[in-house]
C-alpha cells in the first residue's frame, strides 16, 4: 500500500453473458479510473482470471455455459481471498444466500442503479485491500509491532514518532492532518496495531469517496426498507468497528448534517441505524485524517466546531517531504528496493546526482510521488545506478535543463514567456500525473480542471 492510500485504479473482471450490460459496466467503471477486462461467459472468465490478477469479479448469475454460483466456486478454490460481487436478475433472498455461503462479497439485482452499483464496488474494493493490508500488519503486530514501516531520521518525524508512542495504546481521538502523500492512512495504521485493539481488524472509509446521500447508512447502518433498495436491514461501519478502530479519511468531506450525527455517536457512544429508533452501544477507537485545515474549515463554517474539538483530542501533523528531506535518501533506498523486489528485477541504488535532485525536487505528492518517481526509475534506468533523467528529473540547480535569454524585442519577450509557461505547466501536470499514479480523474481534481481538459492538455503536451 502507498501511504495515504486514496481511491486508485484497480483491475476488475466483469462477466455477464450480455453485452449491454457489459459495455454499461465497463463504460461506468473505466469513468472511475478502474481498468476493465469483460468476459462474455463463464468459461472465457475461468481462463482469464486464471491469467491474470484482478482486484475485483463483478459475476453474472445466470449465465448460459457456466452458472454464475459454479464460476465463484472455482473462483474461490483458486483464490480465497478474491472479492466476487454477484449481479442477477433473478434476485431473491434465496439466490443471495446461496451466493454469500459460497463466498461472495454482496450481490446487486437488475436493473441497477449507477449509484448503487458504484458504492457496492467502492466497498468490495475495500474490503480487498483491508484482507491485503491486514495480512501484514497482522504478522508485524504479532511480532511485536514498532513504528519500523514509518521511516526517517528527521527531527520533524521523530516528533511524529514521540507522540504515536504515547497515545497508541490508548483510547484517546486522534485527528491526523497533511498535505496528500504524506501518510496519513500509514500512522492511522501505526496507531491501531499498536493498541489493544489489534487482534480486531482496522476499519477504514475514505469519506469522499461515498455518495453524500449513501455516507450516513455506511457509517451507522440501515433498517430494512428506510429507503428505495434497501431490501435488508445491515450493519454501518460504527458497528462493524465495534471492539477495533474506525479510520476516517477525508473526515473534512463529510456533510454538516453527517458531521451532526457523528458528533453524537462519538459523545454517547452509540448509534441508531437509519430508519430505526433504538440506539446500539458500540466501543470503538475513532481516528480521523484530513487534507485540509480543519480549524480553518470550521472558522469558515464549513465543518462543525464542536466535532472538530472532539476529534482532535490527540493531534498529530504529518510534515510534507520538503519539511524533512534529510529523510529523502532514506525513503527513497527503501522504495527503490521494494520496488525492485515487486518487478522482480535486479536491485540497483540511486546516484548521487539523483538523490539530489530529488532532494531539490519539490514533490507535491509527497511520499506517494516519491514512491511513483523511484519505481519509474528502477525501470528506466538501463545500468546499476538510477540517474535523474530516468526519474524524469534534471540534476540539481540545473534549472528544468531550460536556458533562458531574454530578447530585445516586446513580441520576443512574450513568445519566449509563453514558452517557459508552457514548459512550467507541462512539468506540473507531469509531476502530478506521477503522484496519481497515472489516474486523470484524480489528476484532474488536484489541478482544478475537468478530466477532458486535462486529456485535451495531455494529448497536445504528447504525455
Amino acid at each position: 500500500m502507498n501511504p495515504d492510500q486514496a481511491p486508485e485504479t484497480a483491475r476488475i473482471l466483469v462477466v455477464d453473458d450480455e453485452e449491454h450490460v457489459r459495455r454499461v459496466l465497463e463504460l461506468m467503471l473505466r469513468q472511475q479510473g478502474h481498468q476493465v477486462t469483460t468476459a462474455a461467459g463463464g468459461a472465457e472468465a475461468l481462463a482469464k482470471f486464471a491469467a491474470e490478477t484482478f482486484d475485483l469479479v463483478i459475476l453474472d448469475l445466470r449465465m448460459p455455459d457456466l452458472d454464475g454460483l459454479t464460476v465463484l466456486g472455482r473462483l474461490r478454490a483458486a483464490e480465497p481471498d478474491q472479492t466476487v460481487v454477484m449481479i442477477t436478475a433473478y434476485a431473491s433472498v434465496e439466490t443471495a444466500l446461496g451466493a454469500m455461503k459460497q463466498g461472495a462479497f454482496d450481490y446487486i439485482g437488475k436493473p441497477f442503479k449507477e449509484e448503487e452499483i458504484l458504492l457496492v464496488v467502492a466497498k468490495a474494493l475495500e474490503r480487498q485491500r483491508l484482507l491485503s493490508d491486514n495480512r501484514a500488519w497482522r504478522a508485524e503486530a504479532q511480532s511485536g509491532a514498532d513504528f519500523s514501516a514509518i521511516i526517517g531520521h528527521s527531527p520533524a518525524i521523530q516528533r511524529v514518532f514521540a507522540v504515536l508512542r504515547k497515545v497508541a495504546d490508548t483510547k484517546a481521538t486522534v485527528l491526523i492532518s497533511g498535505e496528500s502523500g504524506t501518510g496519513k492512512e500509514l500512522i492511522a495504521r501505526a496507531l491501531h496495531y499498536n493498541s489493544r485493539r489489534r487482534e480486531r481488524p482496522l476499519v477504514a472509509v475514505n469519506c469522499a469517496a461515498i455518495p453524500a446521500g449513501l455516507i450516513e447508512s455506511e457509517l451507522f447502518g440501515a433498517a430494512k426498507g428506510a429507503y428505495t433498495g434497501a431490501e435488508r436491514a445491515r450493519a454501518g461501519l460504527f458497528e462493524e468497528a465495534d471492539g477495533s478502530t474506525l479510520f476516517l479519511d477525508e473526515v473534512g468531506e463529510l456533510p454538516l448534517e453527517v458531521q451532526a450525527k457523528l458528533l453524537r455517536a462519538l459523545q454517547e457512544g452509540e448509534v441508531r441505524r437509519v430508519g430505526e429508533n433504538t440506539a446500539r452501544k458500540v466501543d470503538l477507537r475513532v481516528v480521523a485524517a484530513s487534507n485540509k485545515d480543519l480549524a480553518a474549515e470550521a472558522a469558515a463554517g464549513r465543518f462543525r466546531q464542536d466535532l472538530y474539538y472532539r476529534l482532535n483530542v490527540i493531534g498529530i501533523t504529518l510534515p510534507p517531504l520538503r519539511e524533512r528531506s534529510e529523510d529523502i535518501p532514506l525513503l527513497a533506498a527503501h522504495f527503490l528496493k521494494q520496488a525492485a523486489a515487486t518487478h522482480e528485477v535486479k536491485a540497483k541504488k540511486l546516484s548521487p546526482a539523483a538523490l539530489e535532485a530529488l532532494k531539490s525536487a519539490s514533490l507535491p505528492g509527497n511520499v506517494r510521488e516519491l514512491v511513483n518517481l523511484v519505481e519509474q526509475g528502477l525501470l528506466m534506468s538501463d545500468g546499476p545506478l538510477v540517474e535523474p533523467e530516468d526519474l524524469g528529473l534534471t540534476p540539481a540547480g540545473a534549472a528544468g535543463g531550460v536556458r533562458v535569454v531574454v530578447p530585445p524585442e516586446e513580441e520576443d519577450l512574450k513568445k519566449v514567456l509563453k514558452q517557459v509557461a508552457d514548459l512550467a505547466e507541462e512539468q506540473i501536470i507531469r509531476r502530478v500525473l506521477a503522484a496519481t499514479g497515472g489516474n486523470r480523474t484524480q489528476a484532474a481534481a488536484r489541478l482544478g480542471i475537468s478530466r477532458r481538459a486535462l486529456i485535451t492538455k495531455a494529448q497536445e503536451l504528447g504525455l
